[in-house]
């Protein structure tokens, strides 16, 4: 048997009573109590004013300060919060998302190990821009060009070259110093 709260079981007869009196006796339903439902918000307020007077909620942190790290006039302060704790990501319109990815393909394509490997990269990335491309459901135009394959599979081998060294200029004969004659 679950243990009962004698200041919940208070503020539930509160609720209920203050429900029963401000309804009349012909608007209950039979066999249900009176305002459980319907004024359950009038039991979280006792129950919050109660706990105010308990002081349990005195000397909490930031108790009168501005959130920290919230702009003054963002509406979507806690949603950008929210993206950037939990690290949420893809969750853009395909057509700027796309436009992200496109900043970063090199980057991808060179994590890559082989050929086949940015191949299928590349073949991927142009079919989620075909698909974006047929898609009717609004938003923002997609302007990403599609990619060479070949081209990009060139420069791909050409990243992974290592860096020419510099040219050597060939060896001077050492000087040699003479002494002046005295006039």
């Amino acid at each position: 048997m679950p243990e009962h709260d004698p200041v919940r079981d208070a503020a539930r007869y509160r609720v209920d009573r203050d429900a029963a009196r401000d309804r009349g006796p012909d608007e209950t339903e039979p066999g249900r109590p009176p305002g459980r439902m319907e004024n359950r918000h009038l039991w979280v307020d006792v129950v919050i004013d109660q706990a105010i007077a308990r002081g349990e909620f005195d000397d909490l942190p930031l108790a009168g300060k501005p959130i920290p790290g919230i702009a003054q006039h963002d509406p979507d302060w806690w949603l950008k919060a929210l993206i950037e704790r939990e690290q949420i990501s893809g969750v853009l319109p395909e057509a700027i998302q796309l436009r992200k990815d496109d900043a970063v393909l090199h980057e991808r394509l060179d994590r890559l190990h082989g050929e086949a490997d940015v191949r299928a990269a590349l073949e991927e990335f142009n079919a989620r821009i075909v698909s974006a491309r047929r898609q009717l459901l609004g938003g923002p135009p997609v302007v990403t060009p599609l990619r060479d394959v070949e081209l990009e599979v060139r420069q791909w081998h050409a990243r992974r070259l290592p860096p020419l060294a510099p040219p050597v200029e060939p060896a001077r004969p050492p000087r040699r110093w003479r002494r002046r004659a005295d006039p």
